[in-house]
């Protein structure tokens, strides 16, 4: 039988400080449930009040979360790092993992020819870097988002999208500001709102994007920031439509208080054309990474937006990190320079296309209709995430659990196709039909 650990302290400091270790060390693993607030308070001889002090304290660093009936757990990935952390647990030994959703390193062009070039170019070691954009990155950054609709005269880079979007609510909200976020949505943006002590407003999306009426709501309720993903929406796979930019663009005009974040992480990938929001608040960013088309390892993106705003994301940056490394954003503009380079990020996104649409037509001859607009993954509403990833992981299958990725969105499983090949399809179609609608006790299926 496990012990429970054995939570301490006399102040809201200490028991805050005594869940954080039982955290970091593992022996409170992600989910486990908490004492509630007055069986501790009694247990440590302690006023409630203290015990709810500290829960408070670590609610706001987005280490726990109190759901009504459910009580209070620690976050399935709580923002400290543990002994055993790792940036993506394990899949369960001898199942075919679909659930990181991440690029088919098949499909990635190739580092080593353009790292060779680069290292003959540039020559003996520099110093610090005069200008945090290069110019050359800039000016191809600026024709390739002009293209696309995005306005690009003020731009910057950061380490990535999700860099991006930190320094962006970092530089406009405070703890305790509500930020708007799509429901199902990015499971690392959500554990990001938590840890910066933000309160998350849930944002219905439908394979158009964010729903219209969704977004009206969140204004009501104070959003001071709304983040949109443009295409391959994860988890959905949604993309927004042309009809969907004009609707929300025609909602936000004129709220001069509200942050717009945009987040085109698929960029080159996507297999649909870009309808842009950006200008329609008088803050707004908008953020288009390169992991994946180009590679996970390449921590880079490119941030347009107002003047403000990339002013606030430049500052911040050149007091803290000083910029992104010039080698990386010379090796990113000499991949979007290369013709054979633009070719292999077309295959591969031709390719997710028809991995997705395979698997989503295998779930459909079996009756279930699952969500893959554009992107690498599939998203299935299910009854039951528990007893559908069991079942599935029984099966040799190892998907992500919706839980990860909704607030208040029905549940559903993750499936990402990057790894499928053709074979794979049927199988794992079957597995799904079965773990989803299981046999009942006389051989039907429920």
């Amino acid at each position: 039988m496990a012990v429970r650990y054995q939570i301490s302290g006399a102040t809201s400091a200490a028991i805050s400080a005594s869940v954080e270790t039982g955290i970091r060390t593992g022996a409170l693993d992600a989910g486990a449930a908490l004492p509630a607030v007055r069986a501790l308070a009694v247990e440590l001889a302690v006023s409630p009040a203290t015990v709810a002090r500290a829960y408070q304290e670590l609610r706001r660093r987005g280490l726990i979360v109190t759901a009504g009936r459910h009580g209070t757990r620690v976050r399935p990935r709580p923002p400290v790092a543990g002994r055993r952390a790792v940036l993506h647990p394990p899949p369960a030994p001898g199942t075919r993992d679909l659930s990181l959703g991440r690029p088919d390193p098949r499909l990635l062009p190739p580092l080593g020819p353009h790292l060779a070039a680069l290292a003959a170019e540039i020559g003996p070691p520099t110093g610090y870097a005069a200008d945090a954009v290069v110019p050359g990155l800039a000016a191809a950054a600026r024709e390739r988002l002009t293209a696309d609709g995005v306005p690009a005269d003020d731009l910057t880079v950061t380490g990535g999208a999700l860099d991006g979007i930190e320094r962006l609510l970092a530089a406009h909200l405070r703890p305790g500001d509500a930020v708007a976020v799509e429901d199902p949505g990015w499971a690392n943006l959500l554990d990001l709102v938590a840890a910066l002590g933000l309160r998350p407003i849930a944002v219905p999306v439908d394979a158009e994007g964010p729903t219209e009426a969704g977004v009206r709501d969140a204004l009501t309720l104070g959003a001071r920031a709304l983040v949109v993903t443009s295409r391959a929406q994860n988890p959905t796979g949604a993309a927004v439509s042309t009809d969907r930019a004009g609707a929300l663009r025609e909602l936000l005009a004129g709220r001069p208080d509200l942050l717009l974040i945009e987040d085109d992480h698929a960029a080159e990938l996507a297999r649909v054309p870009l309808h842009p929001l950006a200008g329609a608040t008088p803050s707004w960013a908008f953020v288009r990474s390169v992991s994946k088309p180009f590679g996970p390892d390449l921590r880079l993106a490119v941030l347009a937006g107002d003047e403000a705003t990339v002013a606030r994301v430049a500052g911040r940056a050149r007091v803290g990190a000083g910029w992104v490394s010039t080698v990386l954003q010379r090796l990113v503009l000499a991949m979007w320079d290369d013709p054979a380079t633009a070719a292999l990020v077309r295959r591969a996104g031709a390719e997710y296309e028809r991995r997705r649409a395979g698997l989503l037509a295998g779930l459909a001859a079996r009756g279930l209709t699952g969500c893959g607009r554009t992107g690498i993954n599939v998203w299935l509403p299910v009854p039951d995430e528990t007893a559908a990833v069991t079942a599935l992981r029984d099966a040799g299958w190892s998907v992500a659990p919706g839980a990860l990725y909704r607030i208040a969105a029905d549940p559903g499983i993750r499936i990402t196709v990057s790894p499928l090949d053709d074979a794979d399809v049927a199988p794992l179609a079957d597995a799904v039909a079965r773990a989803v609608r299981p046999a009942g006790p006389r051989g039907f299926t429920a």
